[in-house]
């Protein structure tokens, strides 16, 4: 089974659109979702209403810091990004706040856990950015693979039996192999607010028959997803990034 994996979508519609047109096109069969589907971007409603229409067809989905900011004003961040919370909250209906109030922390499957950060404290969202970061996530945890987001920069972490720790960036389009002797940790890298330096979306396709990950970059309109965000009356460095990629 093939399953495509996408996180921080933030409201861009463009991106996710392109995304998953990528892996329809890539006979993806089933599909996962790692929180952050609103924030930054002009159109969380249309987004939110895509993953709530996946989810009710088998999808997995979780959820993130700034989906649960929406109904809980006491989670802290940035000035641009609050601001966008706040513009949020007046875009989606009941039906949507709802499904964002539902989703779960965490979602295990088999030997695979779906979270938006790290493993040892969901409801904090905590980065994994570093070694030690993903060690106390592997330690916190028994499942073989944890996918998560959250960082808007595509990582790999491998945790042996010796408990030697590996990390390094994957190639867009090269498959992984996650060796069934380690331990793994995929960090995706965000479909709609790349941080890498890369504009185009970024998401992942998981084949569990081979064990294998590949990541992707899929080009979309960010000119589109950029002029909607200032035409919205959004903070301009929230378009301007995707623009950058940063």
């Amino acid at each position: 089974m093939l399953t495509a994996l996408f996180a921080d979508i933030h409201g861009n519609r463009q991106a996710l659109e392109a995304c998953l047109d990528h892996a329809r096109a890539h006979r993806a069969d089933r599909y996962a979702f790692l929180g952050d589907y609103v924030g930054y971007g002009a159109e969380p409603e249309w987004v939110v209403d895509t993953v709530r229409q996946h989810v009710e067809q088998g999808a997995v989905a979780v959820v993130g810091n700034h989906d649960r900011a929406i109904s809980d004003p006491s989670i802290s961040m940035n000035r641009d990004a609050e601001a966008a919370i706040e513009w949020t909250r007046t875009k989606l209906n009941a039906e949507a706040r709802e499904f964002l109030d539902r989703l779960p922390m965490t979602v295990e499957d088999n030997s695979r856990l779906y979270v938006h950060g790290d493993a040892s404290a969901p409801p904090r969202f905590i980065y994994v950015t570093s070694s030690d970061a993903a060690r106390h996530s592997l330690h916190a945890t028994h499942a073989r693979t944890t996918f998560c987001g959250h960082v808007h920069v595509p990582a790999i972490y491998a945790l042996s039996t010796t408990e030697k720790l590996t990390s390094f960036q994957p190639v867009p389009g090269i498959a992984i192999p996650l060796l069934k002797q380690r331990r793994w940790i995929s960090v995706l890298g965000a479909v709609g607010q790349p941080r890498d330096g890369h504009v185009a979306a970024s998401y992942a396709i998981f084949d569990d028959h081979a064990s294998e990950i590949t990541y992707h970059r899929v080009p979309y309109d960010v000119d589109t997803a950029a002029a909607k965000i200032r035409a919205a009356g959004l903070p301009h460095s929230l378009a301007d990034r995707l623009l950058k990629g940063r």
